[in-house]
């Protein structure tokens, strides 16, 4: 077992993915407000998809929490969707219904990443689920630290949310999740925890490659 909180140590083990997002050409161009308007739509669209997939697993996680204790926080975290007001808002400055949000369908990185979340949560059990969890909330949280406020006014809404914290207690919550399943876990467990971790900061580097490239379905 780490000597440091587990949760650190699979940060500090994905820390040449975080390095890989910082520098995307996603992040540097909206920040520089060069990204085209149909990359950024084309994300939020997807990235609205791909949080209704996480809240499912999160209400998956609380099924499967060991106490009442530990239910009652998990509960927090399914009733508390602190990132759709802010896709309200760019639906919005977008022109995006929630009809057309809703009829969207996943591009195959998204659905490959979907599915890892779900099948570590139903097949790992709740300390995979939860480590494959945590890397979404850790490094938008992370991206709004380094983002310096965009020229272009929708870009404006996106990073200034992320740079105001929002995720803050988000990632603490799953972090220290992490961390109790860890130190009751077995040196196999942790493995998979940290692979599953792991591939999930893979897909979210992914996730911005996935958006730049407008990313289709070959046929």
């Amino acid at each position: 077992m780490p000597s440091q909180p587990f949760s650190t140590y699979l940060w500090n083990q994905a820390s040449p993915v975080w390095e890989a997002v910082s520098m995307h050409h996603f992040l540097s161009e909206l920040q520089d407000g060069n990204l085209p308007v149909e990359k950024f739509r084309y994300y939020i669209l997807q990235d609205y998809l791909y949080l209704g997939a996480f809240g499912r697993a999160a209400a998956a996680a609380l099924a499967q929490a060991p106490d009442t204790e530990s239910a009652v926080r998990l509960l927090k975290r399914v009733t508390t969707p602190v990132e759709r007001p802010l896709h309200g808002a760019l639906f919005d400055a977008l022109g995006v219904s929630e009809e057309e949000a809703e009829a969207s369908s996943p591009s195959p990185t998204n659905l490959a990443y979907m599915n890892h979340i779900e099948v570590s949560m139903d097949m790992g059990g709740l300390a995979c689920g939860v480590a494959a969890l945590l890397p979404c909330p850790r490094i938008y949280h992370e991206v709004g630290k380094i983002l310096e406020e965009p020229s272009h006014p929708i870009y404006k809404i996106w990073q200034s949310t992320y740079a105001e914290g929002l995720l803050e207690a988000s990632v603490a919550a799953w972090s220290e999740f992490v961390d109790e399943l860890a130190e009751d876990a077995g040196p196999d467990i942790r493995a998979l925890m940290e692979e599953a971790y792991l591939t999930s900061s893979r897909y979210e580097y992914m996730f911005w490659t996935m958006a730049y490239n407008l990313e289709e379905w070959p046929a």
